[in-house]
This record gives C-alpha cells, structure tokens and sequence, in this order.
C-alpha cells in the first residue's frame, strides 16, 4: 500500500509528539551497571584527594580574589588529568568586592571586643569607623515594622537565631536576614547593620556571606559571632544606651571577569545531548572553602571520572561545571543558563551539590510525568544508600544549577544531611577536617548512578525551553 503525501506528512508531524509523549526507561543492563559504579564509588577517593588538593595547594577563593584566577587553573588541570575528552572555560562577569580588614568594640555601658566579618558587599565605614548606639530587634519582620525615626543614624543589629534541622530549612531565616536586612536599615536611614551570624553553632567565629543593596545605597554591614551576639542582647535588654565603634575596610572596586570550568566525557550515541552536575569554584575566604563548596565540585568529578572508566560510554556525555561566583548572587550558573538557554533541550537533566558532604537522604526531581518511572529506577539504585524518593516534593537542581532549571533543564536534587552543615558554612571552620570521607564517598555513589543513568535513558526528562515557568503555581 502507498501512502498519499498527506498521510506521510500527518505522520511525520505527529512523530516528535509520539516520542514525547513515551515513557522514558532505563534497561536492566544499565541498572546493574549503575550498580556497579555505586559499589565502586564507596572505595574510591578522588573525591576526597580533589578537596584535600584543592585546600592545600589553593585554599580560599573569594571570588574576584588573590586565589580566583588560581583555583580555576588548578580545576583545569585536574580535569585534564582526570581524563575527560574535553575541558574549557566560559567567562563570567561580576562586581569586585574587597575585604582588607574588620573591627568592632562595644564602647558603652561596657567596654568589650566584638568578634564580627564584614558581608560581601558591605560598604566600608568612614576612615577611622564609626561610633553609634545600637537598636536591637529580634527578627527581620520586628525590624521592618519599626519607625525610620527610631533607626536612623544608628547601628541596628537584628538577632534572630537559626536551629538545626536534616533539611536546613532555618537557614531561609537568617539568609533573609543577612541579604535583605542591610539594604533596609539603609532605607530608614541607619548608619551600619549588624546580625547575628547565619549560623547553627556557638563558636566564637563568625558567619560571612552576601548581602543585597539592590536599589539602596550601601552601608556597612557585619555579622556578629553567636557569642558576641549573646553579649549585645544582654546588653541590650539591661536598658542602658549601647554604643559600638565599628570599622570595616572593604568594598566594591569596578568589575572582574572569571570562569565557569566545564569538562565533558563525551556520550557514544547522542553526544550532543548530557547529564550536567557540579557544584561551585568559589567559596568565602575565612576558611579554606571545603565544604563550601570544594566538595560539591569533587563529588562530580569523582563520579564523572568513574563513568570514564566503563569500558563503554554512556550514551550521552556527562558535562561537570565548577561554577564561578556563586557566593555573591549565582552568577557563574546565570551566565550558564544564559549561554545555553536556547539548547536547553540538551541538558536531558542536572543536579548540584551544594550543601556540605554529609551523607545524602533523599532524591526529588522536577521532570515530564512520563519519566518519573525512569526516576523511580534511579531511586531504586540509590535506596542502598538510605536514600529515600519524595514524589511528591520538585527539585530544583541545587544552586547555580536552579538558574538552569529556570531556564527549562529537568533537575534532581539530591538532598544532603544538613544538621551540621550550618556550624561552619561561611566562617573560618569550613575546612577539610569537617569531612568525613565515608559520607563523601556515599555522596559520590548517589551522583554516579544518577549521572550514568540519566545518560543512559530511553527517552527525556522534559528538558525544553520555558518547559518549569509555571512550576511553582
């Protein structure tokens, strides 16, 4: 029988629509596989050598810092000695903030040393500091309530403490203090911001991080270490008039332009389409960066660098990116998401670790309804490893990584144990002995059957451009 030329032309049309509209699978010859890769992963430590090369020979990498551009050519490097086919660089511009030096005493009713660390994007004080008295509140929402007349030319402090939890849900607490508090206080005409530092421990060091002055004038701004915190609020609620003399020497100078490192495997059968994981280059300078995030970018190569020993590639290829500056405001996985948002389709799914090295509990994922079967199977690879699958609850992709779901990349998020992670996360304390190289092995496992399987899959997750713009409704 022949077809009419109508017939032929309805069929060709319908066939994009037929294929999106098929299950996606994964074959049990690649399971057992996966398997494999994941028994192998918990002997193997590339990943843990990579954090220990990493901090040793490079150590802080503020970004726009002394140690960017050198962290980044040591990444290279690495990456070519782990064997991928392809390793290359893609620029990424953002502001240049400084830190040179941070001071603050409390010089009434009591004179005593604060123990403090400017945020990124903090303006500097006066040559010389500043002395104001301080006006304590408890919470962010205590703070923007208050009457601009009460605040202005003063220092005020907002004290609200985060908890520990698995999911580090608290830290949506004192981030929101520490990025939006500022940019307030300036609005109401206050001289300088303090927090508590967005952190779950009692050490004496306190926590940095980004803050946001979009749309205000930027003032100083510091956070206090939880100890130091303790003592201005009991200052505070004695009722006398508190005056701090605080100087901080930092500051935005013009513009650097870094690097995303990408490296690739590439796949035997659709090489142009790839698995994308990561995590990011940068981290904030008191420490060494280990946990934050030296590890997410190791436990990618790790897994990657397994995949390359199969006597067969997957399918498609297996990309790694060590994002540059996510810190200041995610701008290494922006500039990605936007070099790449017109083939968003080829990022068939990614996922970022971003969240310490501590062991991963659970796997959600944000795909098309016809390959939550094919993520159930990857699920069921991952349950060994006390890994659990929420259905219920999207994924995001982790970090830089959510800038490309933005833009319509499928994403898993593989979700670490973070009741400790916020003891050290952006202080002095983020620092390789914080890992536990039995738990980042169990992190490289869930990232390498992941990654294989994702590549190895018959048919897609949903990658396509704009396909997550109404997720959330």
């Amino acid at each position: 029988m022949r077809l009419r030329p109508l017939a032929i032309a309805l069929l060709l049309s319908s066939a994009p629509a037929i294929a999106a509209n098929k299950p996606t699978s994964i074959a049990a010859a690649d399971l057992e596989t996966a398997a494999h890769l994941r028994d192998q992963a918990l002997h193997d430590d590339t990943a843990y050598d990579f954090v220990a090369g990493i901090t040793t020979e490079v150590g802080p990498r503020l970004a726009a810092g002394p140690n960017d551009a050198k962290g980044r050519e040591w990444t290279i490097a690495k990456f070519h000695a782990f064997g991928f086919d392809k390793v290359w660089t893609e620029p990424v511009t953002y502001p240049k903030w400084v830190r040179r030096s941070e001071h603050g005493e409390i010089l009434a009713p009591h004179a005593q040393p604060l123990v403090l660390a400017a945020l990124g994007y903090s303006a500097g004080t006066p040559a010389g500091g500043l002395d104001a008295e301080v006006v304590g509140f408890p919470t962010l929402d205590a703070f923007k309530a208050a009457d601009p007349a009460s605040v202005r030319g003063k220092i005020v402090y907002v004290g609200a403490r985060m908890h520990a939890h698995r999911d580090g849900r608290d830290y949506g607490i004192g981030s929101a203090v520490r990025t939006g508090g500022p940019a307030i206080a300036s609005h109401k005409g206050a001289a300088a911001f303090l927090l508590r530092s967005a952190g779950t421990d009692d050490n004496r060091l306190p926590h940095t991080g980004v803050t946001d002055f979009t749309g205000a004038t930027p003032i100083p701004a510091a956070a206090l270490s939880s100890p130091d915190a303790d003592l201005l609020e009991r200052m505070l609620a004695a009722g006398k008039p508190v005056t701090i003399h605080l100087a901080l020497d930092c500051g935005v100078e013009g513009e650097y332009t870094g690097a995303n490192v990408i490296a690739e495997l590439r796949g035997s059968k659709k090489p142009d389409e790839y698995f994308v994981m990561g995590g990011h280059l940068d981290s904030w300078d008191p420490g060494t960066g280990a946990i934050d995030d030296a590890a997410g970018v190791a436990i990618a190569a790790g897994a990657a660098k397994l995949i390359a020993g199969l006597p067969k590639r997957p399918a498609r290829s297996i990309r790694v990116v060590a994002f540059a500056n996510e810190e200041s405001g995610l701008f290494g996985g922006k500039a990605y998401a936007q070099a790449h948002k017109a083939e968003i389709a080829k990022a068939v799914l990614g996922s970022e670790s971003d969240a310490g090295a501590d062991r991963i509990w659970k796997i959600t994922a944000s795909v098309k309804p016809q390959a939550r079967d094919a993520v159930a199977q990857i699920a069921a690879v991952l349950q060994p490893l006390g890994i659990e699958y929420d259905a219920s609850e999207p994924g995001n992709g982790g970090s830089d990584l959510s800038a490309v779901h933005a833009v319509g990349m499928a994403a898993v998020s593989l979700h670490q144990d973070a009741t400790r992670y916020f003891d050290w996360h952006h202080s002095a304390n983020d620092t390789l002995d914080k890992i536990d190289p039995e738990q980042l092995r169990q992190n490289v496992a869930a990232y390498v059957v992941t990654a294989y399987l994702a590549a190895q899959a018959e048919g897609d997750f949903g990658s396509k451009p704009g396909a997550w713009a109404n997720e959330h409704e």
